[in-house]
């Protein structure tokens, strides 16, 4: 499942997902609350963007929920199948592109995916705060679209920037947003044999 992502997203092209989105975000906000990366991993810190009053904020975010026990992983994907979210803390993970890996044997074959019409996307995703005031993210899954179905037997849950705002304010039922995407919607590519 996926474990690491690309956040090649400009500064520029982030806003104006976030225009077209008819969200508002702090005047305060700048490139630098949207760092890029060539490849962001479990436990490393990434964009996130969550709701703020009436508006939106980047924050950066550990990928991966602390360990729910000891000696256990991080919760870095959660099933969105069959579950409401309505009481939950929902965030978008800003992104280019994430990837996922084929194969049992090192190397194993890595792709990258990202949509065909767009250079943003987002993720739906939940964040959490625990008692020292540390922030954490998990990228929400469902069943795999069939651009993904050759890949992996998941999907993370992809959404549009004109999907952000359904997502963060649940302005539509999570049935209709936390679904497979439909075929051609995402470009997959081999970027390490």
């Amino acid at each position: 499942m996926c474990n690491s992502y690309e956040q090649l997203v400009t500064y520029a092209q982030y806003r104006d997902a976030v225009r077209a989105a008819e969200l508002a975000t702090p005047a305060s906000e700048s490139e630098s609350d949207l760092p890029q990366s060539d490849n962001i991993r479990i436990g490393d810190m990434g964009p996130v963007l969550r709701a703020a009053g009436n508006g939106v904020e980047l924050v950066l975010m550990r990928f991966g929920w602390p360990a729910p026990r000891p000696k256990a992983a991080p919760v870095f994907n959660f099933r969105s199948d069959g579950r409401h979210f309505d009481g939950s803390k929902r965030c978008i993970i800003v992104l280019s592109g994430f990837f996922e890996f084929t194969g049992s044997k090192s190397p194993k074959t890595k792709h990258r995916l990202r949509l065909k019409d767009s250079p943003v996307m987002g993720i739906a995703g939940l964040w959490s705060e625990d008692a020292d005031g540390a922030l954490s993210f998990t990228m929400l899954t469902a069943p795999p679209g069939p651009d993904i179905e050759p890949v992996h037997d998941r999907q993370v849950c992809v959404l549009r920037p004109d999907q952000w705002a359904d997502w963060l304010f649940l302005q539509r039922p999570e049935a209709e947003l936390l679904t497979p995407l439909p075929a051609g919607t995402l470009i997959v590519e081999i970027v390490r044999p």
